[in-house]
């Protein structure tokens, strides 16, 4: 027998969701805010030489610029007030949950409700604003060094960095309203659309190269199949469960015994989704953006990081790797699963896993299944991430056909529909409930009317 949910969601059609006002005003508000951000990566930084950058750029687009666009919507190819993108507000994040992880004050913070929460957010927008001024300020100095600004000094590293840090925090704030007034996550909408909305060009200049004989056809059709059977594996992997069997003990209530039940703790083989490649990509960003505008002007510490570290040698897929699994773990068992947590909701509810004792042996057992699950999941993560790369890397490849992108694509894909599908069915929900409310005061209405008459 299927679920009154599964029932539900069979249901769903075109004059649902036609119903579902709200959800349309979300979805209207989300496509908005991604319009907006649009527009602003084609508004260029002041004091750029046009003509230079795009010579420059389409130099550069074939080896580290790609990576650039890729996360950055082709802003950092047009030197738009997008340039950095999202990423300093990804790398605050990441600083700030690991110093909350290490820091008793912060952990404490944290668990203090609404409140703590607000607090941390605005140590991450502090922290924002000092890694994009940063960045900023890096990106001027290198685009003067490579030749691309018409008049250099320090008039325009101040109009640079102002610029593209007021531009990183108005990004910040629009993914903020999309996730809090809009559908999905902010954050991985803002890339996912920037991906999505270069990989036309992209497409267009592979098959160009194709016909102009630098690709074969054979690394076409490969490229491309490749490109399906990581989208069918990714569908599949984040679709995979290890469900945990949850016993409910008998109870009454009143004077009436209600037998127990059961039902499965769901734990994905991902619970972290597409956070984890996107935090080892913004480390690894940094040293690329400032050496891509810098020409042959690198100094020997950054030469000597791009040597070892650039895209397509040894060291930056196993640095890479390292940190997809690291970040896998981290976000896991710090933000998406506690399973301190969930072992206190079940000891509230009654429930238990059978053999296992409610409590600390309950958190103790789920720790033990969540380390072992994520072996697999964060082997997934790094696998879909570093062997199409190492691919694209060796044939001369866009970067927007990199495990990267096809992850957060798809993986954004699936959680906004799948938010989608919660709205529907919530108000189907309520539909449901407001029509038993009314056949109830209509029953309540005839009875009186029956009892009025018989007198």
């Amino acid at each position: 027998m299927a679920s009154a949910a599964e029932q539900m969601a069979a249901n769903l059609s075109w004059s649902a969701f036609g119903k579902a006002t709200e959800l349309r005003a979300r979805i209207l508000f989300t496509l908005g805010l991604l319009c907006v951000y649009r527009l602003g990566t084609y508004i260029p930084v002041p004091g750029i030489d046009g003509g230079a950058l795009r010579d420059f750029i389409e130099q550069a687009s074939a080896g580290l610029g790609g990576i650039l666009n890729m996360f950055t919507g082709g802003a950092i190819g047009r030197m738009g007030i997008f340039a950095l993108g999202i990423m300093p507000y990804i790398s605050a994040s990441i600083i700030v949950q690991l110093m909350t992880a290490m820091v008793p004050q912060l952990e404490q913070l944290k668990k203090e409700g609404e409140q703590g929460r607000k607090k941390i957010n605005q140590y991450t927008r502090y922290g924002t604003v000092f890694l994009a001024t940063f960045q900023a300020y890096g990106l001027a100095v290198s685009l003067e060094a490579g030749g691309l600004v018409s008049d250099p000094g320090w008039f325009f590293r101040i109009a640079c960095v102002i610029t593209l840090v007021g531009g990183t925090m108005f990004l910040m704030w629009l993914g903020e309203q999309i996730t809090q007034r809009g559908i999905g996550n902010g954050i991985s909408l803002i890339i996912f659309v920037g991906i999505i909305a270069e990989i036309p060009a992209a497409l267009a200049q592979f098959f160009a190269s194709g016909r102009s004989g630098a690709v074969s056809p054979a690394v076409i059709v490969g490229v491309l199949l490749m490109v399906v059977a990581v989208i069918a594996f990714v569908v599949f992997m984040e679709r995979a469960l290890r469900k945990i069997h949850i016993q409910y003990p008998r109870r009454q209530v009143g004077m009436k015994m209600y037998d127990g039940g059961s039902s499965h703790l769901p734990i994905k083989v991902n619970p972290a989704g597409v956070i984890p490649a996107i935090f080892a990509s913004s480390l690894l960003l940094l040293p690329t953006t400032l050496a891509t505008f810098s020409g042959g002007q690198t100094g020997p510490v950054m030469s000597t990081l791009l040597a070892y570290f650039g895209p397509g040698q040894p060291l930056y897929f196993l640095f890479f790797g390292g940190m997809i699994v690291f970040f896998t773990y981290f976000y896991t068992l710090n933000v998406s699963f506690k399973s301190e947590d969930v072992a206190d909701n079940l000891k509230n509810q009654n429930g238990f896993i059978p053999g296992i004792r409610p409590g600390k042996r309950t958190e103790e057992y789920l720790d033990y299944v969540v380390y072992r699950v994520l072996v697999l999941g964060s082997a997934y993560l790094a696998a879909v991430c570093l062997l199409p790369e190492i691919v694209r890397s060796q044939a001369a490849i866009p970067f927007y056909f990199g495990g990267t992108s096809v992850l957060i694509v798809v993986s954004v894909t699936m959680d906004t529909i799948q938010q989608v599908q919660s709205h529907l069915l919530a108000h189907q929900y309520e539909g449901l409930i407001e029509k038993s409310q009314l056949r109830g005061k209509k029953r309540g209405r005839k009875g009186q009317a029956r009892g009025g008459s018989r007198r």
